[in-house]
């Protein structure tokens, strides 16, 4: 299966299985718009595992199409070509890396998508020492927020191997990002932090606690008791 097959195949299956009333129900989730077919996650998962063995050329043919896929700005098109991609761990490379980074230029325009990324693709990259941290710094100033929002949702499967302390250091220049759903993915990325050392995040937002996001500390501290949650208030007038 070459790649112009691959995304017929992908639109010949959402158009059968489209669902109106999923389509409805979903789109309450997505502030930005959803246009979709309503499928479910289940419908998707397991259309991926029958493709992807057999395209012609593995995860060449899945990049080619995922362009393809985000033209549309039909979700269910982004979300096959992003986990037939992911389906292709044995074949990550550095220059894919890169071409992932160029993809929010193209299409990766909600939490969803970012996060698909950032939950199962990008932490490959890491596990396998492809790419490095380091590699994350430019995204940290890019001008799409869903590719800021990435980095702490990425750091997350990292913590348990390197510990808080440096993806902490390395993600606090987003403590004064402007967006919603980047508040989201740090605020997430310190609350599982907080549950492995409790006592180097706590000390973190302390220090930020009179000038970041509120939002980013009603993740954060979402898992703590009334009592320690009160520590982290602001005590001067702000946002």
């Amino acid at each position: 299966m070459n790649s112009n097959q691959l995304v017929d195949e992908v639109r010949a299956y959402c158009h059968k299985h489209s669902n109106p009333q999923n389509l409805q129900k979903y789109q309450r989730y997505f502030k930005g718009g959803y246009d979709g077919y309503g499928l479910t996650t289940i419908q998707i998962t397991a259309k991926v595992k029958e493709i992807a063995p057999k395209l012609d050329a593995g995860i060449e043919t899945a990049l080619k199409a995922v362009p393809v896929f985000m033209e549309s700005g039909m979700y269910e098109e982004t979300s096959f070509g992003l986990l037939i991609v992911d389906s292709f761990e044995k074949e990550l490379t550095p220059e894919v890396f890169d071409l992932i980074g160029s993809w929010f230029a193209k299409g990766i325009t909600n939490w969803a998508h970012a996060d698909t990324l950032g939950m199962y693709l990008l932490p490959k990259f890491l596990k396998k020492n492809i790419i490095a941290i380091e590699d994350f710094k430019p995204w940290l100033q890019s001008e799409y927020k869903f590719q800021r929002r990435c980095v702490p949702v990425t750091l997350i499967k990292s913590l348990k191997i390197v510990g808080i302390e440096k993806p902490m250091q390395f993600v606090e220049p987003l403590m004064t990002d402007t967006e919603r759903e980047v508040h989201q993915g740090v605020g997430w990325f310190l609350r599982e932090g907080w549950k492995l050392n409790p006592n180097e995040v706590e000390l973190f937002l302390l220090k930020w606690k009179e000038t970041a996001p509120r939002l980013i500390f009603q993740y954060a501290c979402e898992k703590m008791e009334k009592e320690e949650r009160l520590r982290f208030r602001r005590t001067k007038k702000g946002k």
